[in-house]
């Protein structure tokens, strides 16, 4: 049985409200084909199918025939001219919603031609969220950590490693050598798996690259391939021209916990674990939720190694700081006081599993803890 996602429908919803047409994009198997088919009276076509392409040769016949509002076109970019179908829909058959599913954002393929540009939004589904796991009958969190999101991993009946690797090779198959000019398949592989087991560090370019056995200028390229396929996310440094602030150099995320574990050779977690893992699960959370919006979602870090793990920057030099603890016992405000020396203006929060929300002092620094449940709806408010 598919299990509703009523926030990811109510973000199609609103998306379809500014374009007639909605990028859907996921890494594989996050729920892309199962969350379009929960769409009520849609029209769902599977584009991996011959019969696809033949209904689609004549798109104004077809979408003349469509007598619903929503048709979806699941891994689109498998068409001969994904873009001049869209296109066609959303020019000549205003009354139609399109729902375009792709791995990959939509300019990955050379085979989209027109950027559809005024025609498009794009909803980017992301793993399992925090706030979603009693819809999916989870009530252990450390599941979740240990597993990853996608709902394939998390819902079967015991943790299965092989999974991981699997998917990797799927991964590459399909969305790296169908879309990229990717020729050294073991080293982009090494790459993956070694920015994974690095996952929420500072990212050393020219380090990486020697561990894959690649020129910097190849890791640069994949490293490209990567974010675009959503498999990795780069955060860039947040700073106001501080003299002490780090500037440049920034961090990357693996997309899925269960990927992070498992790179690590993790069976079982330990507390430490879970508080890097829980680090993740914020991020997607901010990812979910903030960006959406237009904001951007940043770290920040000084010369003396004091750090905020998130930052989310509002109107007028307003940015809020984030910490993210496994327990509120292994909290410090080193990070979070530094950060205020410099960007004095903003709310500091503490994010942490559980479900109250409390305001509490830290000696001179006032601290929203929270849960990432609660996180956006704090932000929103400012």
């Amino acid at each position: 049985m598919a299990i509703a996602r009523p926030y990811w429908q109510e973000r199609l919803t609103h998306a379809w409200k500014k374009a007639p047409i909605v990028w859907l994009s996921g890494v594989r198997r996050v729920g892309k084909t199962t969350l379009s088919k929960s769409l009520p009276a849609a029209l769902y076509l599977n584009c991996d199918l011959p019969s696809t392409a033949e209904r689609l040769a004549d798109p104004e016949r077809f979408f003349r025939s469509v007598d619903r509002g929503i048709v979806v076109l699941d891994e689109i970019h498998q068409l001969p001219d994904p873009s001049r179908i869209l296109k066609i829909a959303a020019d000549e058959f205003p009354r139609l919603r399109l729902l375009a599913t792709g791995s990959s954002t939509l300019a990955a393929t050379g085979k989209f031609r027109d950027s559809l540009a005024g025609r498009k939004r794009v909803v980017h589904l992301l793993p399992v969220l925090a706030s979603e796991l009693d819809a999916f009958g989870i009530s252990d969190l450390t599941r979740r950590l240990l597993r990853g999101g996608l709902p394939a991993a998390l819902l079967g009946e015991v943790h299965e490693p092989e999974l991981y690797a699997e998917w990797l090779d799927s991964y590459f198959a399909r969305d790296v050598q169908e879309l990229f000019s990717v020729s050294k398949r073991s080293a982009f592989l090494i790459l993956v798996q070694v920015l994974l087991r690095q996952s929420g560090g500072l990212a050393e370019l020219t380090k990486l690259a020697a561990l894959a056995g690649l020129s910097r200028p190849t890791a640069m390229s994949y490293l490209d391939v990567l974010e675009i396929t959503q498999v990795v996310t780069v955060l860039r440094p947040y700073h106001g021209g501080g003299a002490r602030e780090l500037t440049h150099q920034p961090k990357i995320f693996g997309f899925d916990t269960g990927f992070v574990a498992w790179s690590r050779g993790w069976g079982e977690l330990r507390t430490p674990d879970c508080g890097q893992l829980w680090e993740h699960v914020v991020l997607e959370t901010l990812q979910a939720h903030i960006v959406p919006g237009g904001q951007s979602v940043h770290f920040w870090r000084d010369k003396q190694q004091r750090e905020v793990d998130f930052v989310v920057p509002g109107g007028r030099g307003i940015a809020h700081g984030i910490e993210c603890k496994w327990t509120t016992s292994g909290f410090e405000t080193r990070g979070l006081l530094a950060f205020r020396a410099e960007h004095p203006r903003g709310r500091n929060l503490l994010v942490v599993p559980e479900e109250t929300t409390r305001v509490r002092r830290f000696g001179a620094l006032e601290v929203t803890i929270t849960s990432a449940e609660a996180l956006p709806a704090i932000l929103d408010a400012g």
